[in-house]
């Protein structure tokens, strides 16, 4: 009983500072120590913490490259290429701004992560909306909620993808077939929500003007971006880490950076984002003491069997209401090795449970929080009720419309 507690109260630790932050310190701060004190307390033995750190090893090298990688394309210019696209495609109309944002959100958040929509395009957002002289609230939530729900169509598209993309058994196309129906049918949900919600902001004019000058794509990078993701593909194919892939793209243009002057091997340090990647590992650890000691078993009772309409409603609602709860990493951690034995399609709910979720409250994704902290360093206050209220009108239906088309997708495709 002492370590079952002891290992709740190391979670609930590691979480709340993840939330707080206190001091202004990393995760990391908080979350190694919390993995340390369930190790010494013996309720994860030796044994499963080298599996664990065995099992995230790939996935935490290749969350670093793409970081790298997001970063170095902000550095030759890409996300200000963006700001300047949507700018000249909305040629001062909010609504087309809107429709601008989602296209190029859902983009990013699929081919570079969502921490490179939250991180990066969210400021560029902002820049473009005030350039334009429009109201920013539809915008910016917009990469909020597009950074969770268009993050269901590629293994790589967010860290819960990532953790369970190998239970999947799946290569990284069938991945992407299977999740291109949820993907289309969740961001249309919320776009048609937010047409609604944000009609007042939307119908009012605009009081500044629009990029003159064309967008300068930077085209190394681009092509760069497309290739790393073709790579990605073949790599599934013939049985190589997608890591392998990610540090490949992230090498040519740190080399290129490098060599321009661009950027600095600190820099380039800084950009992977250690203390990140240690709060995963320690998150991980702690999660599995969790899970070994009475989460697991609670959760299976829970967890529907199979792959049927029903089965798939259940495990994604089981794990949006998880996510929630307990934020939506270690939620992924806990149900995709229960999931698992039912298929590949019990696995894949559980992502979209995940991922489409935790835009239901502040607390269901470290992406969501890290939002609300950038749209507050631009002065830009985020109301707890609207953000509510959106999530009731968004989530509940793209869980479902999605969980649906997922299986629409699995009898279409079958293995």
């Amino acid at each position: 009983m002492l370590v079952e507690s002891l290992s709740v109260a190391a979670l609930a630790v590691v979480l709340i500072c993840a939330v707080v932050r206190p001091f202004g310190r990393p995760e990391a701060v908080f979350a190694v120590p919390a993995a340390g004190v369930v190790i010494a307390a013996g309720a994860i033995p030796l044994d499963d913490v080298r599996d664990e750190a065995a099992r995230l090893g790939p996935v935490i090298g290749f969350l670093a490259a793409v970081l790298v990688l997001a970063k170095l394309c902000a550095d030759e210019g890409l996300f200000h290429a963006c700001g300047t696209w949507m700018a000249r495609r909305a040629a001062g109309r909010p609504r087309r701004l809107l429709a601008a944002v989602f296209g190029l959100a859902s983009v990013i958040t699929a081919a570079l992560s969502l921490d490179a929509t939250v991180v990066l395009l969210t400021p560029v957002v902002f820049a473009t909306a005030a350039r334009m002289g429009v109201r920013p609230r539809p915008h910016v939530y917009a990469s909020a909620h597009l950074s969770n729900t268009a993050s269901l169509l590629l293994p790589v598209s967010n860290l819960t993808n990532l953790l369970a993309f190998a239970a999947t058994g799946l290569s990284f196309t069938r991945f992407a077939l299977l999740m291109t129906l949820p993907w289309l049918v969740a961001i249309a949900v919320e776009y048609a929500v937010f047409r609604r919600f944000f009609a007042a902001d939307l119908a009012a004019p605009a009081d500044g003007g629009d990029a003159a000058e064309p967008p300068r794509m930077p085209l190394f990078a681009l092509v760069t971006v497309a290739l790393t993701l073709a790579g990605f593909a073949v790599a599934s194919t013939v049985g190589v880490d997608p890591a392998w892939a990610a540090a490949a793209g992230a090498s040519v243009l740190a080399v290129r950076a490098l060599v321009r002057g661009r950027t600095t091997a600190p820099a380039l340090v800084r950009a992977a984002s250690l203390p990140f990647l240690a709060f995963v590992l320690a998150l991980g650890v702690v999660v599995r003491a969790v899970v070994d000691n009475g989460l697991g078993d609670a959760l299976g009772h829970v967890l529907p069997d199979g792959a049927s309409l029903p089965a798939l409603l259940g495990t994604a609602a089981v794990a949006a209401l998880l996510a929630n709860l307990i934020n939506n990493l270690p939620a992924v951690l806990a149900l995709v090795p229960l999931a698992a034995p039912s298929g590949p399609g019990a696995v894949l709910a559980v992502l979209i449970g995940v991922n489409v979720g935790p835009n239901l409250t502040y607390a269901g994704s470290l992406a969501t929080l890290l939002w609300r902290r950038i749209a507050h360093q631009h002065e830009h206050h985020v109301r707890l009720r609207e953000f509510t209220r959106l999530g009731l009108l968004t989530t509940p239906a793209a869980l479902v419309l999605a969980t649906v088309a997922l299986w629409v997708s699995l009898r279409l495709l079958p293995a």
